[in-house]
């Protein structure tokens, strides 16, 4: 059993917000992947489907918190508490403004570098969860942060986005063998995004 989640704030409000990246990814894989319909349970919406791979199918619940962004972490315990998973069975799926927009990169453990939605993560689970960093940018300036965050994608921006969280889906099956380090690679192939400063674009580069 694998847990994926992604991180948002609930209500249409926020449906199409930079913060909300990680949700929107997982409504792209159940939509490409066939996960069943849409419940409630966790303090969050959740869907559960299979996911092949070559070593067989593996079962997965997406979760998608209803608690706010920065009180994920609520959510995903009493899920991992559930099925009785560890650390290393939850992957969170979260935009990172460090990156570049379009940018993806997996990490396991370490910090929560400003981002409060992983800091609540790891006070109810413990740092040790994998991490799907789905870039978005930088607004140039700290007092930008929550302002750009809490915003839609610009219009142009959406092929990318489009892109990324496609490619998310697609290369779903080395994520789910646990080989982060090719799902990375498979992911920035199908999605190619170049490797700029974040604050390039607030800067207008």
């Amino acid at each position: 059993m694998l847990i994926l989640a992604g991180l948002g704030n609930p209500g249409a409000t926020y449906a199409k917000n930079r913060h909300n990246i990680g949700a929107m990814t997982l409504d792209v894989i159940a939509e490409r992947r066939r996960f069943g319909p849409e419940r409630r349970k966790f303090s969050s919406l959740v869907r559960e489907g299979d996911i092949t791979t070559p070593n067989g199918d593996l079962r997965a619940l997406l979760l998608k918190p209803q608690t706010f962004y920065n009180d994920s972490g609520q959510a995903i315990s009493a899920a991992m508490s559930f099925y009785k998973l560890a650390p290393a069975d939850v992957v969170v799926f979260y935009d990172e403004i460090d990156m570049a927009p379009g940018r993806f990169r997996m990490k396991t453990g370490g910090g929560a570098a400003g981002n409060n939605g992983i800091r609540s993560i790891a006070a109810h689970i413990g740092p040790d969860f994998r991490r799907a960093r789905l870039g978005t940018g930088h607004p140039g300036h700290k007092d930008r942060v929550l302002g750009h965050v809490l915003s839609d994608f610009h219009k142009v921006e959406w092929p990318w986005v489009r892109d990324l969280m496609a490619a998310c889906a697609d290369a779903l099956a080395l994520l789910a063998v646990g080989d982060d380090e090719r799902y990375q690679a498979e992911v920035m192939r199908l999605a190619p995004s170049e490797k700029l400063d974040p604050r390039a674009a607030a800067r207008g580069e």
